[in-house]
């Protein structure tokens, strides 16, 4: 659904007229900011199938730090694939990997581990393999791409326009009280509600993102 069908959705619970364009009027305006504080917390709330993605690096002979283009800093790595080497790449710390980095003298050879390090002057996480690769390698990063933030009317969202509007509503009415006699704590649990259907729907699709084995 777009920016400017998700306004106007929320306008309408709100009694309100639909607008040509979210920055029609000073209070559209305002239901957009709603809107994507919906968005945000909705995204926060699960790994959405919606928002998996895949991160591609190809990696360089003697360089082990890379940038994970568009990936922001509020999205999330849920594992790496070494496609060249058909294998898994665990996690580290990266005070252990900086560790063996010195105590092997930053050795070259095939990428063991892998950890998430600070970001670059684009906004987005980088990512330190050890060892460092000694041979151009096709890496995948899976993971959860978030920041997706509505500026333009005919931007769009895959998240669930029910929730979103669902959730701008309750914004909305905490910032100018009751609309027919619902109130801000009303609609809040409605909405929460709404989204906990949504997650237990899509955790469904994933039973094993959820279950855990007592080993």
């Amino acid at each position: 659904m777009t920016y400017l069908e998700l306004v106007n959705k929320t306008l309408l619970r709100l009694r309100e007229e639909e607008v040509a364009s979210v920055n029609d009027t000073d209070y559209s305006k305002l239901i957009g900011i709603f809107v994507n504080d919906a968005i945000r917390y909705i995204e926060s709330s699960w790994d959405w199938s919606v928002l998996r993605t895949t991160f591609p690096i190809t990696t360089i002979a003697g360089t082990n730090l890379y940038s994970l283009t568009d990936f922001g800093v509020r999205s999330e790595v849920l594992y790496v694939h070494d496609e060249t080497n058909n294998r898994v790449v665990p996690q580290e710390s990266l005070q252990r990997i900086r560790e063996l980095s010195l105590g092997t003298d930053n050795a070259q050879g095939t990428i063991q581990y892998y950890a998430l390090e600070g970001v670059d002057a684009n906004g987005d996480v980088q990512i330190r393999f050890y060892q460092t690769p000694n041979a151009v390698t096709s890496i995948n990063v899976y993971g959860v791409k978030r920041d997706n933030v509505l500026v333009n009317d005919t931007d769009t969202t895959s998240l669930p326009d029910a929730i979103i509007a669902q959730f701008a509503f309750a914004y909305a009415l905490r910032e100018r009280g009751e609309t027919g006699g619902q109130s801000a704590g009303e609609q809040v649990a409605l909405a929460q509600a709404d989204l906990t259907n949504a997650v237990a729907l899509e955790a469904n699709l994933r039973p094993e993102e959820v279950n855990w084995n007592v080993t």
